[in-house]
């Protein structure tokens, strides 16, 4: 149901029609509504619809956002802190499910403070689904989970996810997308802090396709990432392990493993799901604090293939010797509970690919496949113990990247992120559309997650100095004498999703960085708009 519109008949005919779309508004008091849960009670939102939230209060979770509040493609239902001078974010709190999309799809929930849901702070049972400058916090079950069925695709962005998890099963985020309703969907993770578990794993994915770009992830208490098969107890009808592959590009990011566990990423399989993927790793930046065993990635129980390109692998404590990657040998595993109940650690065969990684000097099982490999005592960081992860000068790292990572032909990765175009946050949450280009200032791109440089050191003038204006490279408006943005001359390629027979040769694609000026008009008009929204309902 929806309010009247009281618009004339000259000015209906002058706005377009997504204009019609209502606005609902919650707050403490001089709103429509006292609580986010009422608004999905009482309405059935349509395709526009726009929810705004008063901050500086608390209302009760258990919200539900159901099948018949959906939005649509390009056109969905938003949920948004409606931000004041001074103000905190509105925060939602406790319940079963402090907020549930349940087949509400094409849904942008956005400013929020969500902690303390029994089960999970957030869970999507939906598709189209965009998680945007959340705090997500104190959740003594899964932080974010998406479910065994009626999940597709799910973007989580700029958000900050800490302190929850539970035991081995439960985790701070934990995906997976229904193959059967919702076939060739991607969960995008990018610019997102996510640290401090208090259980589980802080990232695991069972999802089909995973694009894992510019986060920090750091402080698990058992893994930092796993990389997996659906569970398949409890999937549709029509559901075998071999409908879809379920693939992950991790790329640009900073990984932080201070556990004594061992593994800082597992891929493959549980004894619930075989993954049967394939995984690309590129400019990652991998630190274990403590010293022991320490396995950069493990593999066991059905992955397909495993790529790394431009990592840094490093172990804190002198005398260190991690692995780069170990395999859980088919006489160590147990036998998987359904599904396909093999137990060796490859599908079929062992596929590794690889080039200019960066190890230290005793590091073992360094894939042979690997070409290019650097090594070192130490990888020359500004300060590893206080986190200051970019390259000091001096260090091996800088120019000592590959500028051009190619894809194995014998096993080819689909659509991949060629190189980081971006830098991740820097162990704080990352405000919208903060993110920082990731600019090299040499011939090559340096390994790991970040430049010796940040953009900031490379544009803003040296004191007594002319400014270092960029030229432009390639299209895109970042330089300074040799400086490109990587990537920037290849062009982007405009279908990210789905599947691509491994005969074809995989588009490699680079991520835009300045709108056109169409795209900065429509943002002009959408902010407009917005603001006028804003305004019509005080």
């Amino acid at each position: 149901m929806h309010p009247p519109k009281l618009l004339s008949a000259s000015l209906l005919f002058l706005l377009p029609m997504p204009l019609l779309a209502a606005t609902y508004t919650v707050g403490p008091s001089g709103r429509q509504y006292t609580q986010l849960a009422d608004v999905f009670r009482n309405n059935n939102l349509a395709p526009g619809d726009v929810v705004l939230v008063d901050g500086n209060a608390t209302y009760n979770g258990d919200i539900v956002v159901g099948s018949d509040d959906a939005g649509a493609p390009g056109n969905p239902v938003v949920i948004r802190w409606r931000r004041g001078p001074g103000e905190s974010r509105p925060r939602l709190q406790g319940g079963g499910h402090t907020i549930k999309f349940e087949r509400s799809n094409h849904v942008v929930f956005e400013g929020f403070e969500v902690r303390g849901g029994s089960r999970s702070c957030v869970f999507s049972e939906a598709h189209d689904v965009t998680v945007r400058d959340a705090l997500i916090t104190a959740c003594p079950s899964h932080g974010i989970l998406g479910a065994d069925q009626n999940s597709g695709s799910f973007t989580l962005e700029y958000s900050e996810i800490s302190n929850s998890g539970s035991g081995t099963t439960r985790h701070a985020i934990y995906m997976q997308s229904d193959e059967v309703t919702w076939p060739d969907t991607v969960f995008r993770m990018q610019y997102n802090y996510v640290h401090s578990g208090t259980g589980g794993v802080l990232v695991r994915s069972r999802h089909q396709r995973s694009e894992i770009y510019y986060n920090w992830i750091e402080g698990s208490v058992y893994g930092e990432m796993e990389l997996i098969g659906p569970d398949c107890e409890t999937q549709k009808p029509g559901w075998t392990a071999n409908l879809r592959r379920e693939d992950a590009d991790v790329v640009g990011n900073v990984i932080v493993h201070n556990a004594t566990w061992r593994n800082a990423i597992r891929m493959g399989g549980d004894l619930n799901g075989r993954s049967q993927g394939r995984v690309r790793l590129v400019n990652n930046t991998i630190i274990f604090a403590n010293s022991g065993a320490a396995n950069a990635v493990m593999v066991q129980l059905g992955a397909d293939s495993l790529e790394m390109h431009n990592n840094v692998v490093y172990q804190i404590p002198s005398g260190s010797t991690p692995a780069i990657g170990r395999e859980n040998p088919a006489s160590e595993g147990a036998t998987p509970y359904c599904g396909p109940q093999g137990r060796d650690p490859w599908t079929t065969g062992r596929k590794v690919h690889g080039s200019n990684n960066w190890v230290q000097t005793g590091a073992i099982l360094v894939p042979q496949e690997f070409t290019g490999t650097r090594s070192g005592s130490n990888p020359g960081f500004v300060d590893a113990a206080a986190r200051n992860l970019r390259p000091t000068v001096g260090s091996p790292l800088i120019d000592a990247g590959n500028n051009a990572p190619q894809t194995a032909p014998a096993f080819p990765f689909p659509s991949p992120l060629a190189l980081p175009a971006f830098d991740p946050p820097l162990r704080a949450k990352m405000a919208v559309g903060d993110h920082h280009p990731r600019v090299m200032h040499g011939s090559r791109i340096d390994i790991g997650a970040l430049e010796d440089l940040e953009v900031d050191d490379v544009l803003t003038p040296l004191p007594g100095s002319q400014p270092r204006v960029p030229q432009s490279v390639g299209g895109a408006s970042l330089e300074g004498a040799g400086t490109q943005v990587p990537g920037a001359d290849r062009p982007v390629r405009a279908e990210e999703d789905g599947a691509q027979p491994a005969s074809q040769s995989p588009a490699v694609r680079t991520e835009p960085r300045n709108p056109s000026i169409w795209q900065s008009a429509w943002f002009r008009l959408v902010a407009w708009w917005d603001g006028l929204l804003r305004l019509l309902s005080r």
